[in-house]
């Protein structure tokens, strides 16, 4: 799995002019599936989005990067983002393979928005619409923004097993001179 984690003032999610979420201070999460994440990976990232210290101290906002979402009690508006899986390398089509199917996906962000609000509190946790073309409107606070990785970006082709691979090493060659 695949976030794209911004601190934010406030942040809204509006689908055909109607407005379906709205956060205060807090977290704007764009989150990505891949064919082959499972529930270690939502407890991975699930766990580093509610402990990753990006706000101030609150007794003294001096200083900074020493208190989580959770420790200012601020809230989470989550949108789903198969784009984050694009493949980009070759041509200039993105290539979407490495995204989780629609309806596998639908089933898994379902238990990622439950596990965040199991591990903090439901009621600060929002999200868009599954599957719609939304309007997200946020103000970034800093700008603060950080790319998290369950995997730390090693995945394997859409057509191999369930199984996580380890990336091939590089070959290597030796040349010799007479």
């Amino acid at each position: 799995m695949r976030a794209v984690v911004q601190r934010v003032t406030s942040a809204s999610v509006t689908v055909d002019g109607e407005m379906v979420s709205q956060i205060g201070r807090g977290l704007m999460v764009l989150v990505g599936i891949g064919v082959d994440d499972n529930d270690t990976d939502i407890a991975t990232l699930t766990k580093k989005i509610l402990s990753l210290r990006v706000f101030e101290d609150q007794k003294d906002t001096s200083k900074m990067w020493k208190s989580s979402v959770k420790d200012i009690n601020g809230e989470i508006l989550c949108v789903s983002q198969f784009t984050l899986f694009a493949n980009t390398h070759k041509g200039n089509k993105p290539d979407f393979h490495r995204a989780m199917s629609s309806d596998g996906s639908k089933a898994m962000y379902a238990r990622f928005l439950e596990q965040l609000g199991k591990q903090y509190d439901a009621g600060r946790i929002k999200d868009g619409r599954f599957g719609a073309m939304m309007n997200v409107s946020l103000t970034n606070e800093g700008p603060v923004t950080f790319t998290l990785d369950s995997r730390k970006f090693e995945y394997v082709d859409s057509q191999s097993s369930s199984s996580r691979a380890t990336p091939n090493p590089p070959t290597t060659t030796t040349a010799t001179t007479s």
